[in-house]
């Protein structure tokens, strides 16, 4: 697997998405376009695990006890991170998404095969948040407290995650 393209995004908070304080969201461009089959077993080899497949919920929701990755396996989608009004980018197979505890995803549209594999640092159990006033209390110290990844989902210990986030 070659270094990707990798593009950061920062956010602030945006109406009820907390979006994480620090970290940014991290699009790995093409990392694993020939590895389709192999996202998964890749990420459990580097300790993202508790893993599903399916797609991307169509509304604003985020993780504020976990950080995830996901690997798109099929097709593309444009998604929106970080909330309304937030950034929209495509994703497309082989592509590779980080996004910090309390980081706000969407589905806009997806192609009819889209599939993404979603993991979790350590396999942690997530929560799932949505833009409404009554799940942004307290999550601020959910976000803070969520495990760190020791690895890269993809690339391992050595990998560009060790260099773009660090713990505060």
């Amino acid at each position: 697997m070659a270094n990707p393209d990798i593009t950061m995004y920062y956010f602030e908070q945006n109406r009820y998405i907390p979006n994480h304080p620090y970290l940014p969201a991290l699009h790995y461009k093409r990392a694993m376009e020939n590895k389709e089959e192999n996202i998964e077993k890749v990420f459990h080899l580097n300790n993202w695990k508790n893993s599903w497949t399916n797609g991307v919920f169509p509304y604003h929701h985020y993780h504020s006890n976990a950080h995830e990755v996901l690997g798109i396996k099929k097709g593309s989608a444009l998604l929106q991170i970080g909330g309304e009004g937030g950034s929209k980018l495509i994703v497309k197979h082989g592509d590779i998404l980080l996004l910090p505890a309390g980081t706000g995803h969407k589905k806009l549209t997806a192609s009819p095969d889209f599939e993404v594999v979603g993991a979790y640092p350590n396999g942690v159990e997530y929560n799932l948040k949505k833009d409404v006033e009554e799940d942004l209390e307290g999550v601020q110290e959910e976000i803070e407290n969520a495990v760190f990844p020791v690895a890269d989902p993809v690339y391992g210990e050595s990998g560009p995650l060790a260099k773009m986030w660090r713990k505060k």
